[in-house]
């Protein structure tokens, strides 16, 4: 974030309106403003041999202004243009140019009176393992309550209850969590699931190189979650190595399946090359392990996620080369095997997808990258998506 010299006329107002008991001249009410942000173009081109192929273009642009009330408070506010879940516009190039939606998707105070201490009071995003809260290109999990952080040495606690959220509309759970809500009973019942009261207590904990931590979380009538993990990073000089350890427990209020994954990361570089492996499975009882699919209790490539997949086993291998400062080239390959049918069944599905990727950064605020490759599936041993070519260019400008 960087103080700003100058701002649109409306969003001036709209910071000096809030003080209209003590009036200051424009200069003198906006110089304790930050603004960030990020403005995001995606144009993805799907030629599918089983289906109508497709051409889109994504937009997204989230802009950040937080404005110095006192000492101890800060007022943080987040735009969005985009969608009404907080994800891209998407526009199919078949159709109209039409236009995205604004909307204030965050509002809200936070506290900083106590020492390593920050209470987050109003809309804002939801801060969890199973959650995104903020996403460049993707959507966006929000609620409207209390967040504390403290740090005590090298323990970081973490509290918060929201008493609504838009996870009725935002995340790939949405229509099954809005079902859940609709069959329950409780506050939700009677419209959908962001009546659903959110509450998470977390603990984050550096033990020398590792890094510990572990969430749980309930939405009312709805599920109830945890997750532990550790994280550890290893510089051996001509090598460097790291490993990412969690497990996710969901459990859903209207049955008694298990749903759980074990996710297993592990990364090397040397020199210019570096290279990532990842295993996820999940139960054979249920794979939901997240809200979002970009969530860190969950795991996605670009076509290929564990999360609300059943008796999942994904592997992941990508390695890549830094041909320049400012060029990034991967070869990605990912398999999963899964049961989309009911629980015990026979069902044998898969996905496959292999793709190439170069990434560009002209500068740090501008960077771009372009994937092509393909993309398979598998429904009871029966390809149903095949010899099916996809390609995507993405640019984005952060200030």
């Amino acid at each position: 974030m960087k103080k700003i010299v100058k701002m649109s006329l409306v969003a001036a107002v709209a910071v000096a309106g809030l003080t209209t008991a003590n009036a200051k001249p424009l200069e003198e009410a906006i110089k304790n403003v930050d603004v960030s942000g990020t403005v995001v173009y995606r144009y993805n081109d799907y030629n599918e041999k089983n289906s109508d192929a497709s051409q889109t273009n994504n937009y997204k642009i989230g802009l950040n202004l937080s404005s110095k009330v006192n000492d101890d408070v800060k007022l943080n506010t987040r735009f969005i243009v985009g969608s009404t879940s907080n994800d891209f516009v998407t526009l199919d190039t078949n159709g109209n140019d039409s236009q995205a939606n604004v909307g204030l998707s965050q509002v809200y105070f936070s506290y900083t009176g106590i020492a390593n201490t920050t209470v987050n009071v109003g809309k804002q995003g939801l801060t969890t393992p199973w959650t995104v809260a903020i996403d460049s290109d993707g959507n966006e999990q929000t609620g409207t309550g209390i967040l504390a952080l403290s740090s005590v040495g090298p323990v970081t606690l973490a509290a918060a209850y929201f008493n609504q959220t838009n996870l009725n509309e935002s995340g790939e759970l949405a229509s099954t969590l809005n079902s859940l809500a609709n069959a329950g009973s409780g506050a939700a019942s009677a419209t959908n699931a962001g009546g659903a009261a959110v509450s998470t207590v977390g603990v984050i904990a550096n033990v020398g190189p590792v890094t510990l931590n572990g969430w749980y979380l309930d939405m009312e009538d709805i599920f109830d979650t945890y997750t532990l993990g550790a994280k550890a990073s290893f510089d051996l000089d001509a090598v460097k190595l790291g490993a990412d350890v969690s497990y996710t427990s969901l459990d859903r209020d209207d049955v008694a399946t298990d749903n759980n994954a074990i996710k297993v990361i592990l990364t090397a570089k040397a020199g210019i090359v570096d290279g990532k492996y990842v295993y996820v499975g999940t139960d054979k009882e249920g794979g939901i392990t997240a809200v979002d699919r970009d969530a860190a209790t969950s795991f996605i490539t670009w076509n290929i996620w564990t999360n609300n997949k059943t008796d999942a086993d994904l592997h992941h291998l990508s390695v890549g080369v830094q041909a320049l400062d400012t060029v990034h080239v991967s070869a990605n390959f990912t398999t999963m095997d899964y049961n989309s049918g009911a629980i015990g069944s026979a069902a044998d599905d898969s996905q496959e997808e292999l793709y190439a990727q170069v990434v560009y950064n002209m500068s740090k605020n501008l960077s771009t990258y372009v994937r092509f490759g393909t993309y398979e599936e598998e429904t009871n041993n029966v390809k149903t998506t095949e010899q099916d070519y996809r390609g995507r260019l993405q640019v984005q400008y952060s200030f």
